[in-house]
């Protein structure tokens, strides 16, 4: 598919799209006019790369810790990428449990309010 079919299907714009080839997140091929042809595996792995940007990742570890989505990876490789993704759902366990307690103070705030409000109305 072409990149607008890939913007169209994804809705990630085709800006977005060169950079994350440009930063060996996704791959494509040429066509001999020089137009990116992407294969259906493409969309799949903008869709990862967009769940982890919502997750708060940012792209220069998505390219450290997923070089196995675009090539085939050394040991080495493997290693580093599984450490990256270790450290990452270490921190994405306490940014849920920041917002699970925020949330349990807001649910607090509301209730406390709603009962001022249920006293507070002739």
């Amino acid at each position: 598919m072409r990149i607008g079919e890939l913007s169209s299907l994804t809705g990630v714009s085709r800006r977005s799209l060169r950079y994350y080839e440009e930063q060996g997140l996704i791959t494509s091929t040429r066509s001999e006019k020089g137009q990116r042809h992407y294969d259906g595996q493409q969309a799949n792995r903008v869709d990862i790369i967009q769940t982890f940007f919502a997750a708060g990742l940012s792209s220069r570890v998505i390219v450290d810790m997923v070089p196995c989505m675009v090539n085939a990876p050394t040991v080495e490789v493997a290693h580093r990428s599984t450490e990256i993704m270790i450290a990452e759902g270490v921190r994405l366990d306490e940014a849920m449990a920041r917002l699970e307690k925020a949330r349990s103070v807001l649910d607090n705030l509301i209730r406390t309010s709603q009962e001022y409000l249920s006293r507070s109305t002739p």
